[in-house]
């Protein structure tokens, strides 16, 4: 009878729970295998300072359930960053903590930095010879990790851009009596896959968002402006989705003309002010009314639009990773591998993590058309199964019930 640990890491989704709760629910289920199922409180940096839950009381408590449809991170989060050196003395002190807690099985929920941290603690396992299986459960709404067609959260954000252009592309059209220009800035650094989202809320073509760019293609602000004078002959109310990570192709972010921009603990540059930059260049050079909007953190955290594709995905894939790290596999990450778009159909396997760390999967160039300012129907087809389906929410006095860790 050995015992689980699972923790959360990075930007939490509106599903990162359902893969804590397969991750539980399973380990539970296991119950000739498994002892304990405890939770990493603020991931692996909050379990280095002895932070931990034992999950099994909430299933006790019947709270279990409610997990499955709260958004942000259950447990909490962190990024906190391992050591590159393996010869650290972080790591025989995180591993004696394991060991005391009679850890066999070690989950971590997150995205690329997480994924780092699984490779870390997988490799340092085997220098060690130690029998601490390590698998890293995918998920971010960026839908950047390599080795898997797509992750959990992204289908739910992507719903969520989708529906919300569209309800700002209805808002924008009430008046038709002086042009004016909409601007949705969308998270998204390097890889645009959610800002590309947009282009599902289209109803019919020709329809806004007219122009929707993706980091992948160096931003010319010249031809920009010009595409703007362009659409706003023939649509009055001009509506453009960017990514916040647009850029010059040279290693600077369009927002970075504007301020400075600064860093996190990863060295990661973190970029706003994208879209007000655009909103203040089209003033000054074409004089029309203008505003941006910048979606934020909502594209993560909304439960009322889950994808009901991608909560079932999520929760799938908490289980299939008990159940490869069971059955021997360590050092991988669970992935999504597709079959066919109509009808939609994957299957779960396992992927080397130390080939999917510190790699981002961009939007394939072939998907980017018109000059770089619109997207192709081959992503559509890729990225429509993946919003499919609803989800019904616990309700209480008219407003959705969520987890609370006490």
């Amino acid at each position: 009878m050995k015992n689980i640990i699972v923790g959360q890491s990075g930007g939490p989704t509106a599903v990162i729970n359902g893969s804590l709760y397969g991750v539980v629910s399973e380990g539970l289920r296991q119950n000739e295998t498994i002892r304990h199922v405890y939770g990493m409180v603020n991931g692996i940096e909050g379990f280095l300072n002895d932070r931990y839950i034992d999950m099994g009381a909430l299933d006790e408590a019947n709270e279990l359930e409610f997990i499955k449809t709260t958004p942000g991170a259950y447990l909490g989060s962190c990024r906190y960053k391992l050591p590159e050196d393996l010869n650290d003395p972080v790591y025989p002190k995180l591993f004696q903590k394991l060991n005391e807690k009679e850890i066999e099985y070690f989950f971590y929920i997150g995205g690329n930095d997480s994924m780092d941290t699984v490779s870390k603690l997988s490799r340092y396992a085997a220098a060690i010879e130690s029998n601490i299986r390590f698998i890293g459960i995918p998920k971010t709404i960026d839908n950047d990790l390599v080795e898997t067609d797509h992750t959990p959260g992204y289908g739910s954000a992507a719903k969520y851009v989708a529906t919300t252009v569209r309800e700002i592309v209805t808002d924008a059209s009430v008046y038709d009596n002086k042009k004016s220009v909409t601007i949705v800035e969308i998270m998204g650094r390097h890889a645009g896959w959610l800002t590309a989202a947009s282009v599902l809320a289209r109803k019919f073509e020709g329809d806004n968002p007219v122009l929707i760019y993706l980091p992948e293609v160096a931003f010319d602000q010249d031809a920009f402006l010009e595409k703007v004078k362009n659409g706003l002959e023939t649509t009055s109310n001009l509506v453009v989705c960017i990514s916040e990570g647009i850029n010059n192709g040279k290693g600077t972010f369009i927002c970075e003309f504007a301020s400075d921009v600064g860093v996190d603990n990863f060295g990661h540059k973190m970029l706003t002010g994208s879209g007000k930059y655009l909103e203040n260049l089209i003033k000054e050079k074409l004089g029309v009314k203008v505003r941006s909007i910048e979606l934020n953190v909502c594209q993560r955290c909304s439960s009322t639009m889950l994808s009901g594709t991608d909560h079932e995905e999520s929760v799938n894939a908490g289980v299939y990773g008990v159940q490869a790290a069971i059955a021997g596999e360590t050092g991988k990450m669970i992935s999504f591998k597709r079959h066919s778009h109509h009808p939609y159909e994957v299957s779960y396997e396992t992927a080397d993590v130390n080939i999917i760390c510190n790699e981002e999967k961009p939007v394939p160039t072939e998907w980017i058309i018109n000059d770089g300012s619109d997207i192709s129907d081959d992503f559509i087809a890729y990225a429509a199964p993946l919003i499919q389906g609803d989800v019904d929410l616990p309700v209480k006095d008219g407003l959705p019930v969520f987890a609370y860790r006490k």
